[in-house]
């Protein structure tokens, strides 16, 4: 039985539809918060259990009788997303699983500028402290990240950054697929996986280039302070505390926290990922797609 959290949102039902496509409907189980909110899975013969990471009790039945369970980390920072962890690596644990998975990052790390890398290197940790085979997946940064944190710049012909770095950006359809054939090849991974990201790393300079190449326009890079650039986010109405959460992102960037480029990803995929050029001339719907 393969126990998938988050089960309705972007990525986890992602990784169920590409379980679906290799495994019967009957082994797998929906952990949601609200089960009515995936009626369309059990329509499907999947079974969709109540589990909610902040009320531990839920947890002991939506994981009841599960040889795997992958963890989908919670959209939460700080103290919250770690006690959320915890409850439900603790769950898994409880219930026998022979192993679990979790959704990490490349940048986890200790000492992370961007607050979620440190999130996830606790997780990572608790992970280790139990006495149960986990594998941590260390997906690449989203590439769909990247549409929201410059999307607008991309659109207006000019984008305006902090100092950064080079990014292997990643898209989540192809990390979702990877996720779900690590579920179904048990003794892939033990521990961290090697970054699963796409082929190559780009700064935002070039991602302001690949834009002009697929729009036929010029869209022009600037690079400007950290506090010029939160005070702009804020003017565009992103809550100080927002503008400053995605600065650490550009930090850690700068010290090469995003820049590893390994072909774990398409190995597992049996083709090579997603581009940024492929991404971007998809979103700013460039007649170069065609």
């Amino acid at each position: 039985m393969l126990v998938i959290t988050g089960a309705n949102g972007q990525l986890g039902a992602a990784i169920i539809e590409n379980l679906l496509r290799s495994r019967p409907a009957q082994e797998l189980v929906a952990s949601v918060r609200d089960p009515s909110q995936a009626a369309a899975l059990a329509a499907r013969g999947v079974q969709v259990r109540a589990g909610d990471f902040a009320q531990p009790g839920t947890l002991r039945t939506a994981f009841a009788g599960a040889d795997q369970v992958l963890i989908v980390s919670a959209n939460k920072l700080g103290e919250e997303a770690r006690r959320l962890h915890q409850a439900a690596i603790e769950a898994a644990h409880a219930a026998g699983a022979s192993r679990i998975l979790y959704t990490s990052h490349m940048g986890a790390r200790p000492d992370s500028f961007f607050e979620p890398g440190l999130n996830h290197a606790a997780s990572e940790a608790m992970l280790a402290a139990q006495s149960v085979p986990y594998t941590s997946l260390r997906h690449g940064f989203y590439a769909e990240s990247a549409l929201h944190m410059v999307g607008r710049g991309l659109q207006a012909g000019l984008l305006r950054t902090p100092e950064d770095g080079p990014v292997s950006w990643t898209t989540r359809a192809d990390l979702a697929e990877a996720d779900a054939r690590l579920l179904t090849e048990p003794g892939r991974f033990n521990g961290l996986t090697p970054p699963l990201t796409a082929a190559e790393a780009v700064t935002m300079a070039d991602l302001a280039a690949l834009a002009s190449e697929v729009t036929g326009r010029e869209v022009r890079h600037e690079t400007v302070t950290d506090d010029a650039w939160v005070q702009a986010q804020v003017a565009h109405g992103v809550p100080e505390p927002v503008a400053k959460l995605l600065l650490g992102s550009f930090r850690a960037s700068r010290r090469g926290d995003f820049a590893a480029v390994d072909p774990t990803l398409e190995t597992l995929l049996g083709r090579r990922p997603q581009s940024m050029r492929e991404v971007l001339a998809r979103a700013l719907q460039s007649p170069s797609q065609a």
